[in-house]
Parts: structure tokens; sequence; C-alpha cells
């Protein structure tokens, strides 16, 4: 009985140690929990460091790097700037923002360049937009000069050359342009240049015959400004004599075709004086150039002699030069297709009444482009 009791003994005493040899064990192979975290002591001779409130700071990351940079007195645009090339600003953009290019005159005609960015109401398909940028300053252009080389233009080209370089001149000096002679195609005689005997060279492409086809030829060059310009405004100037009776497209799809681009500031300069000023023929021609240029925010002039020619193109260079440049980000998503149509109003404190010249609408961009092309062939050789 004694030996039995001195069993259990010796198991109960096995139990218990190898009962506390395992908790120890244990104990060692669990990690020791870390401190818990003081708050940190604020000192009151030394406040808490806030955010600065001149620095307007988004807190969801957008994926387009550009939309995260902080807007600020500095950085009023955010992702837009302006930066100055050759003395002049240079207008950067974001991508899904409509810019405008818009000239303002009085009752009399006279350019008006004293506005401001409050001065300036911008809607599309009637719905208040809000200004997220704003210049008044000579910004560089790309530029197409587009001439008519159809055979009832032989007589006319000295003169024309001439005015067309006369606009490059009286532009500014950091503007490129290229040359597209056009008859039954359109050749690019000269591309983006700033180098006025070689725009010279190029209008000296003269091969007088064949028909019109004027809307090959501004298809040509819008596309041609779309994939090459390197500066933030493109221009058109289109100087012709006829009716359009040779291109593959039609005036309706040529001005769709600009507007989905977001395309050009159109101006025209039509020959229809004397005897090319009668009959059918000529209103069109004339209705014609009125329409392309109206609804891309230009001008069509008509001057009564040749001799006038050089006085307007001096008229245009200066419209180019003194336009205000407005952007706005739509109230309708890009992605929404559709034809928007713009308007923009402008008031003025001592003032009458202003009337504002820009685009009369546009398509939002696509993201890839339209199938349909126009080319421009290779240049043509001078004529001897």
């Amino acid at each position: 009985m004694r030996l039995r009791g001195k069993l259990r003994l010796l198991t109960v005493l096995f139990l218990v140690t190898g009962s506390a040899a395992l908790r120890a064990q244990t104990a060692q192979a669990a990690p020791t929990p870390a401190a818990p975290t003081q708050p940190a002591q604020m000192s009151p001779q030394q406040p808490e460091a806030q955010p600065s409130l001149e620095v307007d700071r988004d807190p969801i990351v957008s994926p387009d790097a550009a939309d995260n940079q902080p807007v600020s007195p500095g950085h009023p645009n955010g992702g837009q700037t302006a930066e100055r090339e050759h003395g002049v600003f240079t207008l950067r953009r974001n991508v899904d923002e409509v810019v405008l290019s818009c000239t303002v005159v009085d009752s009399d005609g006279r350019l008006v360049q004293d506005l401001t960015r409050d001065d300036f109401h911008v809607f599309e398909d009637n719905v208040p937009q809000s200004i997220v940028s704003f210049q008044h300053s000579d910004i560089p252009v790309s530029m197409g000069i587009l001439v008519d080389n159809s055979g009832s233009m032989r007589d006319k080209r000295e003169a024309v050359n001439e005015a067309a370089l006369d606009l490059v001149r009286a532009s500014n000096p950091s503007d490129e342009a290229f040359i597209v002679n056009f008859s039954d195609e359109a050749f690019l005689d000269q591309d983006f240049t700033s180098d006025i005997n070689k725009l010279r060279e190029g209008l000296a492409h003269i091969e007088s015959r064949g028909g019109t086809a004027l809307y090959d030829a501004v298809v040509a060059s819008a596309d041609q400004l779309s994939q090459g310009a390197r500066r933030p405004k493109q221009v058109l100037l289109i100087i012709t004599d006829g009716e359009d009776n040779a291109s593959t497209m039609n005036l309706e799809e040529t001005i769709r075709r600009i507007q989905d681009l977001q395309g050009p500031v159109v101006y025209s300069i039509g020959l229809l004086f004397g005897d090319d000023a009668k009959g059918a023929e000529a209103r069109r021609a004339k209705r014609a150039l009125q329409l392309l240029s109206e609804e891309t925010g230009g001008i069509a002039f008509f001057p009564h002699a040749l001799s006038d020619v050089d006085s307007i193109a001096a008229e245009v260079a200066r419209d180019i030069r003194n336009q205000y440049t407005i952007g706005y980000h739509s109230t309708k998503p890009m992605s929404q297709g559709g034809y928007r149509v713009v308007h923009v109003d402008a008031r003025a404190p001592n003032h009458g009444k202003l009337i504002v010249r820009t685009k009369a609408g546009y398509y939002p961009k696509p993201e890839k482009p339209a199938q349909q092309k126009a080319a421009v062939s290779q240049p043509s050789q001078p004529q001897q």
C-alpha cells in the first residue's frame, strides 16, 4: 500500500513538472507584445503644424498625374500652365479642356483689348460653364496657308503670294506655317517652318490648271495641323476665287471634320470680284467660305479688288494676335457624344454692345482619329 502511494506521488510530481516545462517553452516561443504607443505630448509653446490654406489638395489621387498637382496662387490652374517662350506666353492645357479663341469687337468693328476674365460668360448648350483658364497675350500660332492653284488664279498668284508673306511677316516671330497649293489635288509644298524664304519657295510652286478641290485641301490641312502642329493655337487661311468643283468631300463633311478635331480657326479670302462675282456659282462659293469661317470662329473677307488683299492679310494677322484664349471643362462628360453648341458673351463697364467671335460648337474629341482622311500629296515641282 505504501509503495502504491509512493508511485502515485511520483506520477503527480512528474505531471506537474512536465506541465511547467511546457508552459516555459511556449512562453519563450511567443513574441513579446509591443509596448503601447504613447500619444505625442504637445508643447503649449510649439503649436501643432497645419497644412497651408493657400494650397488645395485633392484627397483622392487621380490616375492622371497632372490632375494631382496642387492648386495655389502660384499654380491657379492645376495641370494647366502658361510658359514664356521667346518673350510670349505659350498655353499648356489639359486634354479634356475646351479651349476657345475669342475675338471681341465693338459695334463699330474695332478690336476690344482691355477685358478681364470676369467680363466673359461661356455657355455650352445654354448651360453656364466655369472658366478655368484665361489669357490675353500674343500666343504663338501654327498656321496652314492654302492657296488656290486652279487655272483661274494664274494672273492673281503674284499679288496673293506677296500678301501671304506679308501676313507671316506681321505675325508672331515664333509662329510656324506650312504652304498647301491646291487645284484638283492638294500639295504640301512647304511643311511647318518659321523661315520666310522657305515659305516663299513653297508659294512659288505655281501650276495654275485644273479644278478646285477646296474641301479636300481644308480637311487634309486640318489633319496636318492636328498631327504636326507645335504651337497651342491653330489657324487656316484660305485664298481662292471660286467654288469647289473637284473634292471627294462636301461642305458639311468638311465642317464636321474640323469640329471633330476641335480644329483650327479658318479665315477665308474670296477673290470674287468683277466677272467672278456674278452668277449662282459665285454665290455658292461665297456662302461656303462664310460657313467655313463662321463655324470655326474666323471671318470671311471678300475684297473688291486684288489690291485689297494685302491689307486684308494684315487685318487677319492683327485679329490672330489680339485674341482672348478661354478654357473651360464641360459640365458634360467627354464620353457623352453629340454636337455641343458654344456661345460666349462679354460685358464690361464703359463699353457698349460687345460682339464675341468664336467657334459655334464642337464634337467631343474622339479617342481614336476618324477613319476618313484626305491626304496631302508630296510637294510638286515649281514651274520653270
